[in-house]
């Protein structure tokens, strides 16, 4: 018997490249026959320059240059296809692992490093126009949702949607994994969602682990149909594929925009790395579960469908050339890095001066000044 998620899938492409859509897929062909080949180069360059820059952070922790540093290695056409399908006005709630969608809508990648490397609380400033309306990583599972729905409930009520004008009406995309789909927080946003008819998305990156524990053993349903219990329309999408990627989160977020209420998506993805680089798959995964997830890698997959259309060999050169020096500036500019003054953690506690910050602030310095001198 055919499942829910075999009939629903929108896939446009198979894992070898070849065209391929399934019926879900077929109203989205359109908007996808649209796309100019340099926008469709693009797609590929985003996902072989973020893989680079990746790899290169990973390393980077691993020689302790950073603390921490969560992989996307597999995720990145479900990131690249979201992210492009975007307008300029839109507003992005990323979690923590959506290094590419930072990098597109124009947040310099050594910010992300940063906020890895312990020199600073936010990464960057979402309220800086260089950054793309692009919010701050948040490392704690879910809180972003219910960011991103508070700020669509205001575009709601301030009519900065649903006017008719797509050149100025705003949506907002959150994002978010199948382990945070399963915290209040979610489930909570998208009651308000549903009930305010936000203008947002919810993108759940399926990337069928939450650190160890697998999601048969978090859901025995599938999760999209978790937003469906909720009224909010759901898209399933084969988060591998970058073409249907972007034309699902294009239509979403048009919908939504334009004043149709919120919209989900899942897309079905993998993670190939670790969690985070504290992490070791091994221990709880298979080699053949890679393998299997491995013949479906989105770079790849796109690569064919290109040289298939009769891309040229330069094509694939200048990503690789563009991506090892995003990946290299990264790198240099890393090293450069210098510590930063205690300070930083009084600062924006409070918006006025506070006298209990004051008490603090010398209560440091006097622990530290104990540490001065002969300690015998």
């Amino acid at each position: 018997m055919t499942s829910p998620v075999d009939t629903e899938l929108v896939r446009v492409l198979a894992a070898d490249g070849t065209l391929a859509p399934t019926a879900a897929a077929e109203p989205y062909l359109p908007l996808i026959e649209a796309l100019p080949d340099s926008e469709l180069e693009q797609l590929y360059r985003d996902m072989v320059a973020v893989r680079a820059f990746d790899r290169e952070a990973t390393n980077l922790q691993r020689q302790g240059q950073l603390a921490l540093w969560p992989p996307s290695y597999g995720q990145e056409a479900a990131q690249v296809g979201s992210a492009r399908a975007a307008r300029p006005q839109d507003h992005l709630f990323p979690s923590y692992r959506e290094h590419v969608v930072c990098m597109i809508r124009g947040v310099d990648p050594v910010d992300i490093i940063r906020l890895m490397r312990g020199l600073t609380h936010g990464g960057w400033d979402p309220t800086d126009p260089k950054n793309g309306n692009t919010h701050i990583y948040t490392l704690v599972l879910g809180s972003q949702t219910l960011h991103a729905t508070g700020l669509a409930m205001g575009f709601a009520l301030d009519a900065k949607s649903g006017t008719g004008d797509p050149e100025s009406d705003a949506a907002v995309i959150v994002y978010y994994g199948d382990g945070a789909s399963s915290q209040g927080d979610v489930h909570e946003a998208m009651v308000f969602a549903a009930s305010y008819q936000t203008p947002q998305v919810f993108f759940l990156q399926n990337n069928h682990w939450a650190i160890s524990v697998p999601v048969a053993t978090q859901s025995r349903t599938p999760l999209f149909e978790r937003s469906k219990g909720y009224g909010i329309p759901t898209l399933l999408v084969d988060g591998n594929d970058v073409l249907a990627s972007y034309a699902v989160s294009r239509v979403a977020l048009d919908e939504a925009r334009a004043g149709a209420g919120p919209r989900a998506i899942e897309a079905m993805t993998y993670r190939m790395g670790a969690h985070t680089t504290s992490d070791d798959p091994t221990k709880y995964r298979s080699d053949e579960e890679e393998r299997s997830w491995a013949e479906r890698d989105p770079i790849l997959r796109m690569r064919a469908y290109l040289e298939g259309r009769g891309a040229s060999a330069s094509v694939f050169a200048d990503a690789d050339a563009e991506a090892r020096a995003i990946a290299d500036d990264a790198r240099a500019r890393t090293m450069k890095l210098e510590t930063i003054d205690r300070s930083l953690i009084f600062d924006h506690v409070y918006s006025e001066p506070h006298p209990r910050i004051d008490e603090q602030r010398a209560w440091l310095d006097d622990y530290e000044a104990s540490y001065d001198g002969d300690a015998s």
